[in-house]
């Protein structure tokens, strides 16, 4: 594949997403028998074991266009499970930090899913991929919340409104977001769930609110155990 680097066999059918590199190694160290396979611009490729199963761990690299071409170009060699991994900045107030926000669907507040499918169309995870992840969480016995999140393009227009030409409309949008209960904001999972729909794939997000700088193990290990639960029910 052109972009990510990787050809058939190179990867499993269950695939983490990231979107950080530097996290990818992270995350395939709880994999067994992991091995980088390729790495190329923002996209890192690590693919190990669980329960047996091939699983690989790809980042996407931060926003949606990025993020796009990753999941095209691992269905093209033969994955069909797709689960956003990352971090996320809160958007209700009950939220504390380390909280796990698991989405089942997200706003479409990008352009790259419009170039699949008109805003009508919704962007929602599977749901067995959710339940896997939920049930991930409570096995852990983890603070953690399941609903909607937001996926948007502009970092800066979220965190620095105020500053830009069309400040009104960012936090009128926002203001309203928040009041219907939107959990979390970042900047991947409505691509993913969008694309993947239409290539008739699966795809689940778990975020951790918290920024860069939060202890990511509790949201790797469930993630994984996600996966987990999903290979077994996959067996049967």
């Amino acid at each position: 594949m052109y972009h990510i680097g990787c050809r058939r066999g190179d990867v499993g059918r269950y695939v983490l997403l990231p979107g950080d590199p530097a996290r990818v190694p992270m995350i395939a160290s709880y994999l067994d028998d992991a091995q980088e396979v390729a790495y190329n611009r923002e996209y890192r490729t690590f693919t190990g074991t669980l329960l047996g199963e091939k699983v690989s761990v790809t980042s996407t690299g931060m926003g949606c266009p990025s993020t796009a071409i990753a999941v095209e170009e691992l269905a093209k060699i033969g994955a069909d499970t797709f689960i956003r991994v990352g971090t996320s900045g809160r958007m209700q107030e009950f939220m504390e930090p380390g909280d796990l926000v698991i989405a089942w669907a997200a706003i479409r507040d990008e352009y790259t899913s419009q170039q699949y499918e008109p805003l009508a169309f919704p962007a929602v995870a599977d749901h067995e991929v959710t339940l896997a992840l939920r049930q991930a969480a409570r096995h852990g016995g983890l603070r953690h919340h399941v609903g909607i999140c937001q996926s948007k393009d502009s970092f800066y227009g979220q965190h620095e409104p105020e500053r830009m030409p069309v400040a009104r409309q960012l936090q009128d949008r926002w203001a309203a977001w928040v009041q219907g209960g939107a959990l979390a904001s970042e900047m991947e999972a409505s691509t993913i769930f969008v694309v993947s729909r239409v290539l008739r794939c699966r795809a689940g997000g778990i975020m951790i609110y918290g920024g860069t700088h939060a202890d990511l193990s509790n949201l790797l290990e469930t993630a994984v155990t996600g996966v987990k639960l999903l290979i077994e029910r996959d067996k049967e």
